[in-house]
């Protein structure tokens, strides 16, 4: 003879399997609809559901079961199809910019085309008269040729298929040594300088460049530009950064801004860290650099969801990882 915990549990394990039944039964209607949420004549489907057993549960089996499940969870509920964060699954590719790094997660084509665009009217400035360039356009050029090697250099290894990928690499290599040589203003630099721009123009007008790059060994990521030209790009995206979260309202017009900001911000952040730059091997220099990388995707993260306050969190927390790395290795 079975005593009286036993008939209960016998009794739950049963209730349990016909509301399993119907449930089955359910799920076969629901998958039998031609549309979610449509009937098989276009009208709203009734989802009909599994009724609970009928009558009442005796003590031993309720103290089975918990009166409210959600009492005793913590934390928040996951978001199952939501995708990660760029910024997290960067980190989890845990490759650096090398073959296959995902750069669209970090900048996008728009932001590339955009800043090579740009670097046109800084360079016609600049190189516009010996006298002008000499006087102090070297300095200029020299960051712009070194953004433009950066951004071709992107372009080289992007992801995905993006305007210039052919000539990337030898445009790349073209602007980095010009970069490189305007760190005077001489005549050999201001040749080179107004040749480097008709070579842009050509680019921009959608022909190859007719200069032809001096290359020996393999590719490095430090020959691109150095860290002096690089850190005075990021200064001015950060300029670019602080009077679009300065309030609310500027924050709602100078979206775009902050948007292409913050992807030179990541780009940069991301080049920095590779093996063949300095300090590459010290891991609080490592450790600066990938926060403002982080900071930056975060930064464009809140953008897409207009989301002030997190925009002006991700861009603090630049200032901070920018602000503790000179203070650890500027001087």
């Amino acid at each position: 003879m079975e005593n009286a915990g036993a008939r209960a549990v016998r009794e739950a394990v049963r209730r349990f399997a016909l509301g399993v039944a119907r449930g089955a039964v359910c799920a076969v209607a629901v998958v039998a609809v031609p549309a979610a949420g449509q009937s098989s004549g276009g009208k709203p489907a009734v989802i009909r559901r599994s009724a609970p057993p009928r009558g009442a549960w005796d003590r031993v089996t309720a103290d089975t079961f918990l009166p409210d499940a959600f009492s005793t969870l913590e934390g928040q509920r996951p978001e199952f199809g939501a995708a990660p964060r760029a910024a997290e699954a960067v980190v989890a590719a845990g490759q650096g910019a090398g073959v296959g790094f995902a750069w669209s997660t970090l900048v996008s084509e728009d932001t590339l085309t955009d800043d090579i665009k740009d670097a046109k009217g800084v360079l016609a400035a600049a190189c516009g008269t010996s006298t002008a360039f000499k006087g102090g356009g070297f300095q200029k050029a020299r960051v712009a040729f070194s953004s433009l090697a950066l951004a071709f250099g992107v372009i080289a290894a992007y992801d995905r298929d993006v305007r210039w990928k052919k000539d990337a690499a030898t445009a790349r290599d073209l602007f980095a040594r010009a970069g490189l040589n305007c760190k005077v203003g001489n005549d050999h630099s201001f040749a080179e300088s107004k040749a480097r721009l008709e070579d842009l123009e050509a680019l921009l007008n959608g022909n190859p460049p007719q200069g032809k790059p001096e290359r020996d060994g393999d590719f490095l990521w430090s020959q691109v530009a150095g860290r002096p030209p690089l850190m005075k790009r990021l200064e001015e995206a950060q300029n670019a950064m602080r009077p679009a979260v300065a309030s609310k309202s500027e924050f709602g017009v100078r979206l775009d801004e902050l948007r292409h900001a913050a992807e030179i911000v990541a780009a940069i952040g991301e080049v920095i860290r590779q093996p063949d730059f300095e300090d590459h091997d010290d891991d609080s220099y490592l450790g600066h650099a990938a926060a403002m990388r982080d900071g930056a995707v975060e930064a464009r993260a809140a953008v897409e969801k207009k989301d002030y306050d997190a925009a002006r969190a991700a861009v603090g927390k630049i200032e901070k990882s920018c602000d503790a790395c000179h203070g650890d290795y500027r001087g």
